[in-house]
């Protein structure tokens, strides 16, 4: 089961038609594994260990069938890569048909230089919180300007009410938005309507509740720790199949539902000292399947390191990824506009750092950082303008404030404006967060829905410890509550009504001269 045989077989379960399914699971921690057939009548199959951990076995299994894994007879537990978990996080995992009557033949990615990016939690975007119910604002979308919309995290995370960065399942599609047909759906109409689709997708930790990897193999390390929980073993021994794992995973998004780009979330939490890094290996993978597909296809990094090894080519002794997050222009236009020196935004304040984020990408490239108390970044050198992400709002600058205020709510309405048009008439490649082109009001809260007391606890002691880190003092907005999930819904009809069409249509003219007027 090494490099070279890496596709060969699928994890998971993968219906090959005429009522038989193939199952094959990476559990070195069990001696005997059984599939644990639920539907349509209890049974137990025998999984033929094959070398290095895995089991495999082909049964009589249909789309719809239920099942577990059963760990050296005893323990049920979901499937570590199960294409959908239609109980929740706790529940059997579900067999599912891949095939699907796409319409996107002719479909064959944009250019990344004609990115314009349109991020959206699929659970706020619609009073609905469904893929389907996103396919009516395509044309919108569409006719503002933008190329490309960016979902939020959509694997399976605990309840119904999360933003996704607690997803434990990475294979399967989130129940609640609609499962994986859904999601097919939208993508097969975001290419009808000539969008690309981005997926943001977590490989630096998996949630909490829910998680039962580590009962299958070593998944996880103890020799690193990320602010969010267990690191994932990317470096250590057994690391090669826990990599297969993700890559995997990667390639699934882009053949089975025609994604157009992954967005790693926080890859300076994937720890990992090898010589060939996981990101190394995960870009040529996915380049390698984008070439055999005959689509364009990006990765598309968030890190905190300001380090332009993660975007430069191997050639050059990069990581070879595609594009990332600048949030240096960010960081740089917040401050100026809203005069905020509070956390992070104290090494930033003068027309000076905009001014070098417009010049170079970053505006930390080696120079020592207040906040940090350290030298920060290097010099993006060998880049291009394309390979940086930036925006004057985003579900973390929002969502990560104690009341999720957006920029409308913090500055005029002329200033909003201006921020506008400092980032899409940018030299990069420009990203607007749900609601921003029409100034939306309402907040964009952190919301989960737990089920275990204490985890609800811990998460609502993490959100009060970060605001006090930040400065920030008041009444923190109950997380569990509903009521701050549904405070956080957007209300896309206030794009026609008063300023807020102003500013839509200031947003629509600033995209025109973008796609028309030579930078």
């Amino acid at each position: 089961m090494g490099r070279t045989s890496r596709h060969r077989i699928h994890l998971g379960a993968v219906y090959e038609g005429d009522g038989r399914c193939r199952f094959l699971v990476w559990a070195p921690f069990a001696v005997r594994v059984e599939l644990h057939l639920l539907t349509p009548t209890p049974r137990r199959v025998p999984m033929t260990p094959i070398g290095d951990g895995y089991f495999q076995c082909v049964a009589d299994a249909v789309p719809g069938t239920r099942y577990w894994y059963r760990l050296n007879g005893c323990e049920d537990r979901p499937d570590p890569a199960s294409r959908f978990q239609p109980e929740g996080v706790h529940g059997p995992s579900q067999v599912v048909d891949p095939s699907f009557a796409w319409s996107d033949r002719e479909w064959f990615g944009l250019p990344l230089a004609d990115y314009v990016i349109y991020e959206l939690h699929v659970g706020t975007f619609t009073p609905e919180g469904t893929f389907a119910a996103i396919i009516p604002r395509l044309e919108a979308l569409r006719h503002l300007g933008v190329t490309a919309i960016e979902l939020m995290p959509v694997a399976q995370f605990p309840g119904e009410r999360n933003w996704g960065y607690d997803g434990v399942y990475p294979f399967a599609v989130q129940g609640s938005y609609g499962g994986p047909e859904q999601l097919r759906r939208l993508v097969d109409a975001c290419h009808r309507h000539g969008l690309a689709v981005i997926l943001d997708v977590v490989y630096n930790h998996l949630g909490p509740e829910g998680n039962y990897l580590s009962r299958f193999g070593p998944y996880f390390t103890d020799r690193y720790r990320t602010p969010w929980g267990e690191a994932v073993n990317f470096d250590g021994p057994d690391s090669d199949h826990v990599r297969r794992f993700f890559i995997d995973n990667a390639c699934y998004w882009m053949t089975e539902f025609h994604i157009d780009a992954l967005r790693l979330d926080a890859i300076h939490a994937i720890f990992d000292f090898s010589a060939e890094t996981f990101l190394e290996e995960l870009a040529e993978a996915t380049a390698a399947q984008a070439a055999r597909l005959n689509r364009r296809f990006y990765l598309i990094a968030e890190s905190a390191l300001n380090d332009a090894r993660v975007i430069r080519s191997r050639d050059l002794g990069g990581f070879g990824i595609d594009a990332q997050w600048s949030d240096d222009l960010h960081h740089a236009l917040h401050a100026v506009l809203t005069g905020e020196r509070n956390g992070y935004y104290q090494d930033y304040g003068r027309i000076e750092d905009l001014a070098r984020a417009y010049r170079t990408g970053f505006t930390y490239c080696g120079q020592y950082s207040a906040y940090r108390r350290r030298k920060y970044g290097n010099y993006p050198f060998a880049t291009r303008s394309e390979q940086f992400i930036v925006c004057c709002q985003n579900h973390d600058q929002v969502g990560n404030r104690m009341q999720g205020e957006r920029l409308s709510r913090l500055v005029s309405f002329e200033a909003v404006k201006l921020a506008a048009a400092v980032v899409m008439l940018s030299p990069y490649v420009p990203l607007l967060f749900m609601g921003e082109e029409y100034g939306e009001e309402t907040p964009f809260q952190y919301f989960v829905s737990h089920g275990d007391a204490g985890l609800i606890d811990a998460v609502r002691r993490g959100r009060e410890r970060e605001c006090r880190d930040f400065g920030w003092h008041g009444a923190l907005p109950d997380p569990q509550s509903p009521e701050t999930f549904q405070r956080s819904r957007i209300r896309f009809e206030l794009a026609e009504k008063g300023r807020h069409r102003i500013l839509r249509d200031f947003y629509r003219e600033l995209l025109t001269l973008r796609q028309t007027v030579p930078a």
